[in-house]
């Protein structure tokens, strides 16, 4: 098992999964920072905009997960603070940061669609980095394999899957695996899109197909009665993306 705690700074614990998160969203900054500058935005608009995305989308993504989670939080509400242990809701980090976003975009009066573009195979890519912090937390997994089953994994994987007695389905490498294709995708469609929008309306589309998907597999689903939470959202933003395609094409072929 890999130590969570990557060093030790006096009494300061310094973890793996928050290193990793602060990496998906360096990286991803810098990605959206080159694409606004061949794209003839201000670069400097994503650095602004990213000071208000970035601590809206942790806090989304911790009161989503803590909401439909809120009888592990019951009996020690502080407990709900603590983000270093897991549980982020990546639904809510986009709502998070969607809101976040959309007011930056409206005060300045940027092009919606265009910084959307930009914005969106960051996010992606960020998703994909991120899935390794769950990894490191031996979270995000799913149900029970056996161990010929996982043997077709690296060795490392295989150990960090082994947790209480039993291997189980390395679900959080599907989906980051999953998530860094549809970012290439989107990086080599980029010059092929018809329309400003397509870029972020495809990821939607994309990577929610492959978290409905995935999510079936996994044990840990936050869940709304007997529906998990994480696939009917997932559905949503399908239609939505299918929908906002139809809109932006019928318009284009308008003009």
């Amino acid at each position: 098992m890999i130590d969570p705690i990557a060093v030790n700074i006096g009494p300061l614990h310094v973890r793996w999964y928050g290193i990793i998160m602060a990496s998906a969203f360096v990286i991803g900054i810098y990605l959206a920072y080159r694409r606004a500058e061949r794209n003839h935005i201000d670069p400097n608009h994503i650095l602004n905009m990213v000071t208000l995305i970035i601590p809206a989308s942790i806090i989304g993504a911790r009161m989503y997960y803590v909401i439909f989670a809120w009888n592990n939080y019951r009996s020690n509400p502080l407990d709900a603070l603590a983000i270093w242990h897991g549980g982020l809701a990546i639904h809510g980090g986009i709502i998070g940061g969607l809101l976040a976003g959309l007011y930056y975009v409206r005060r300045y009066d940027l092009p919606i669609w265009k910084i959307a573009d930009i914005m969106a195979p960051s996010l992606i890519l960020g998703q994909a980095i991120g899935r390794w912090g769950n990894f490191i937390n031996q979270e995000a997994h799913g149900g029970p394999v056996t161990e010929q089953f996982i043997n077709h994994f690296p060795a490392f994987i295989k150990n960090q899957m082994y947790i209480n007695g039993s291997y189980y389905h390395p679900t959080f490498l599907y989906e980051s695996m999953w998530d860094f294709l549809v970012f290439l995708f989107l990086m080599w469609h980029w010059p092929r899109k018809k329309a400003q929008g397509e870029i972020a309306l495809l990821y939607l589309i994309l990577y929610s197909a492959g978290r409905f998907w995935i999510e079936a597999m996994r044990t840990d689903s936050l869940m709304l009665g007997p529906i998990r939470v994480a696939q009917l959202v997932s559905i949503v933003l399908i239609i939505t993306g299918v929908l906002g395609l139809y809109y932006l094409y019928r318009r284009k072929s308008h003009t």
